[in-house]
């Protein structure tokens, strides 16, 4: 192990899954939750404020992160299990070449479960996964029970028949219930402690990256009843201020289904779920201080990196839609921050960055970070430049998809002022201008005044959608109703040979 090598900075990159971008607390928003120690991290550090995930759902979005490219080119443009993951370059495959000790612990959300993608070990807990639950299509060696980590932990703790639906809140509902067990069982806290062991275990003679990769605030909406308590009387009542309600079927109708998508609840069960999802992520903040501190007390601090980030957001309700996968920006602006306390780096703290990052950005600029090469023909560029260099090189715009349920599978353009959204079952456009209206509640298509930039952004989407096998383009116009399958023909779907 050479000198240099022992030198390079300690790697720790947190991800949670479906966290708004507004809900960080050093957003400031209307919908900011308390959060003390990444606030710290943010302000300290750099805030990226206009960050997105550009397929926003759990496996296209870990793919981009884990790729450093587009759904273009990964494959992956829906949500769609048991598809096999074959890719030559993945982020901790290239810290293991490195030389890294490389450990990642929590969600991954790939196939094979167990598939290391590049780290030299795992320690699993992808959540409630309905296709590694159904018995009739699992076998002993993908079953859940069998693959996933945290469960075997539980069981050991709380009882051999302990299961994480015991409260009986549903891992895509709205549905509220306290945590049930000893905080210190919940999948939150096992994150931590695990990584936190990790330490203790690591070879102290090389750098670590380490992926700590929380489920929540992904519903179950199940905090600790101290978390829940913090926002039961602090939320409020979401006004209907949008002028497009029945352009998504469903949307403007009440609905009953305690995992609808899209749909009016009632009024206090919202609530309920909006405290709860706050609660989560106050609790996640908790325990990554609970994490800073044991680092610090190993002497870790000052040689470490973070990257602090979501897969992607949680509409939770606004315009009366749920989860993510839609193209508004409570589903696909995330939060992202980038804490370098010992100054590794050698960048100025404490600035906030507004350029257009998406998640397909983290692999080379964590990379870049470590100062290591940064593979060729990847779609994401290193973040690190937009802080140091006034003249690097922007993207003008993201472009973002996402496939699946006819209703809402869409493409869309986004820039750091405006958003053009095109549904690609039903043909409906939207336009709007975030920079005086951040919440899209007036979809502008129709105004006069707006015509000659939707052309511009609908011609940019037209020109990212050409060639494209689905046929979304013909004579330079978008075509909708064209079949939209959840991953590209060129991914290899063909299962592993079982040895």
């Amino acid at each position: 192990m050479s000198e240099a090598t022992t030198k390079k900075p300690n790697i720790v990159f947190i991800t949670v899954d479906q966290m708004r971008g507004d809900c960080l607390g050093i957003a400031g928003g209307e919908h900011a939750a308390e959060t003390p120690f990444l606030d710290n991290m943010a302000a300290r550090g750099i805030l990226f404020e206009r960050a997105y995930s550009c397929v926003p759902s759990c496996i296209a979005a870990r793919a981009s992160i884990f790729t450093g490219l587009s759904a273009d080119h990964h494959g992956r443009t829906g949500y769609q299990d048991r598809v096999p993951w074959r890719y030559d370059v993945t982020l901790p495959g290239e810290f293991t070449k490195a030389g890294y000790q490389t450990q990642a612990v929590g969600k991954l959300h790939v196939w094979p479960d167990r598939h290391l993608m590049g780290f030299q070990n795992v320690i699993l807990h992808d959540g409630y996964l309905h296709t590694n639950r159904f018995r009739e299509t699992t076998t002993h060696n993908d079953s859940w029970f069998e693959t996933d980590d945290y469960i075997q932990f539980l069981r050991r703790e709380a009882g051999h028949t302990a299961d994480l639906q015991d409260h009986g809140v549903d891992c895509n509902g709205w549905t509220v219930h306290p945590w049930t067990l000893p905080e210190r069982l919940h999948p939150t806290n096992w994150v931590v402690s695990e990584s936190i062991d990790f330490l203790r275990r690591r070879d102290p003679q090389r750098p670590f990256f380490l992926w700590m990769s929380f489920v929540r605030p992904h519903s179950p909406l199940d905090p600790p009843q101290y978390y829940l308590d913090m926002y039961m009387d602090k939320v409020q009542d979401i006004p209907d201020l949008d002028d497009w309600q029945d352009d998504l079927e469903g949307a403007n109708a009440p609905s009953y289904d305690p995992t609808c998508s899209r749909g009016r609840i009632h009024k206090d069960a919202l609530r309920r779920a909006r405290a709860a999802y706050l609660g989560l992520i106050t609790h996640i903040d908790h325990q990554i201080g609970r994490f800073l501190q044991i680092l610090a007390e190993y002497g870790q601090m000052q040689n470490t990196i973070f990257l602090f980030t979501s897969d992607h957001g949680d509409m939770l309700g606004d315009h009366h839609l749920f989860r993510k996968s839609v193209p508004y920006e409570e589903s696909t602006h995330i939060p992202m921050l980038l804490y370098d306390p010992g100054n590794c780096l050698g960048i100025a703290h404490g600035q906030r960055c507004g350029e257009l990052v998406e998640l397909r950005d983290i692999l080379p600029t964590l990379l870049d970070c470590a100062k290591l090469p940064i593979p060729e023909n990847l779609d994401g560029r290193s973040m690190l430049p937009l802080i140091t260099d006034a003249t690097a090189a922007r993207y003008p715009y993201l472009h973002g998809e996402h496939s699946g349920d006819p209703v809402i599978a869409n493409h869309f353009i986004v820039t750091k002022t405006d958003k053009y959204i095109w549904y690609t079952q039903s043909g409906i456009e939207q336009y709007f201008q975030l920079a005086e209206d951040p919440g899209e509640h007036h979809n502008r298509i129709h105004d006069p005044a707006c015509q000659e930039r939707i052309s511009q952004l609908r011609a940019a989407l037209i020109r990212e959608l050409s060639g494209r096998e689905e046929g979304f383009v013909q004579d330079g116009r978008l075509i909708p109703g064209r079949p939209y399958p959840t991953v590209r023909s060129f991914v290899d779907t063909s299962p592993y040979t079982k040895a």
